[in-house]
């Protein structure tokens, strides 16, 4: 069977929170492959650590500033985050971030798609801030 085609426009995307309460607007969805969205958090929110049980994710920063943690298998590394910057999140890493004082956007691919009817998909876990 052939997919539909999807089509998507942020600002009339559904804002939800997600688990480490940034808000994200849910975008296209390719069944099976990948989802995409876009992330925001406000000036000067941080995002509670977690790590994802089943997704990867690729990240862009669009707009604003602020810094990744992410830390995996005794590894550890914060990136600065503006316009321009794309950066992974492997399967088992642990990841924070936070915004500056202009705030933060972020468009990110996930990979499989974001398993929306699974609460135990992102695992809060002490983080960097």
């Amino acid at each position: 069977m052939t997919e539909p085609f999807a089509t998507a426009r942020v600002d009339q995307a559904p804002k939800v929170t997600a688990p480490d309460g940034s808000t994200v607007r849910p975008l296209c969805v390719l069944p099976g492959a990948a989802s995409f969205a876009r992330f925001e958090l406000r000036p000067g929110q941080t995002a509670k650590a977690v790590s994802h049980a089943t997704v990867e994710e690729i990240w862009f920063v669009t707009d604003g500033a602020g810094e990744m943690w992410r830390s995996q298998d005794g590894r550890e590394e914060i990136t600065t985050l503006e316009p321009g910057v794309c950066l992974t999140i492997p399967l088992g890493t642990t990841f924070q971030f936070r915004a500056g004082e202009q705030g933060l956007g972020v468009v990110a691919a996930t990979v499989p798609p974001w398993p929306v009817d699974s609460p135990d998909e992102a695992t809060v876990r002490p983080g960097r801030w």
